[in-house]
């Protein structure tokens, strides 16, 4: 099976706070990839070097044979990315956008115009295309940052946290796109810490914690025998279960 992202011993670093610790991963072309772990794992810092959006302090990075850092301009000309708290020209309208991220990419104007018409009308934009960005909701966002990283048809889409704070409606709707990005051979690698839904969506699984990988491959070995990935995930990293009551008996039937 071909590779979509190969990383090779990439640490970072921030001040005397190791991140990232020396991650070994191949990442599988043509699969939707959930990259978990608990808040503080690694997860954004690992995809944010990946991605070219942060240098690393070591370790190397291909994405579909390029080197991130030798080859920057071929790598993000396959890609896609939707940060967490991604920033956009909110001054513009939906459409706008589009419009300008098409043409920064390469693309003549028609087929960009084509692109964003079908784009805002999957994802339930049609309606607030000359709407300000600024006053875009946060699904609404979400949404027109997930058009803009799908515009030039990458072959390796990258999101960080695509869910959150994303009502359950434009999330659907979000999913449903992911899933027909995925069924035409491209890979989506995304982050996330929900369990439930990494396990609805995902067929391939790496667990990071700590800044190390703990498991990683096909959903059902990462799994194992556990009866879900949120139970396989706990024993992984470590977790253990506190009985909170007994920390906390002053907790409830209002003050005294």
């Amino acid at each position: 099976m071909s590779s979509a992202v190969r990383v090779h011993g990439l640490w970072k670093r921030f001040g005397q706070q190791v991140a990232v610790a020396g991650i070994d991963l191949d990442l599988p072309a043509g699969r939707f990839i959930g990259l978990v772990g608990p808040n503080g794992a690694g997860k954004t810092t690992t995809l944010s070097m990946v991605t070219g959006l942060l240098r690393p302090d070591g370790g190397t990075v291909e994405v579909v044979g390029h080197d991130v850092w030798r080859d920057p301009v071929e790598v993000k000309a396959r890609i896609g990315v939707l940060p967490e708290g991604l920033r956009l020209f909110e001054r513009l309208s939906g459409r706008e956008l589009l419009g300008y991220t098409g043409r920064l990419r390469g693309l003549p104007g028609a087929e960009v115009d084509k692109r964003a018409t079908q784009l805002l009308d999957v994802l339930d934009l049609a309606g607030a295309q000359h709407k300000l960005v600024v006053d875009y909701s946060t699904g609404m966002r979400k949404k027109i940052g997930l058009a803009a990283a799908l515009l030039h048809n990458p072959e390796v889409l990258f999101l960080d946290e695509p869910f959150e704070g994303v009502d359950p409606v434009s999330a659907q709707t979000i999913r449903g796109v992911l899933e027909r990005y995925t069924a035409s051979g491209a890979t989506v690698v995304f982050s996330s810490h929900v369990m439930e839904l990494v396990e609805s969506l995902c067929d391939w699984v790496a667990v990071l914690a700590a800044g190390r990988i703990r498991a990683h491959g096909p959903l059902e070995e990462v799994r194992g025998s556990a009866p879900s990935l949120q139970k396989a995930f706990l024993e992984l990293v470590g977790a253990r279960e506190r009985d909170a009551g007994s920390d906390l008996d002053w907790l409830g039937g209002g003050p005294r």
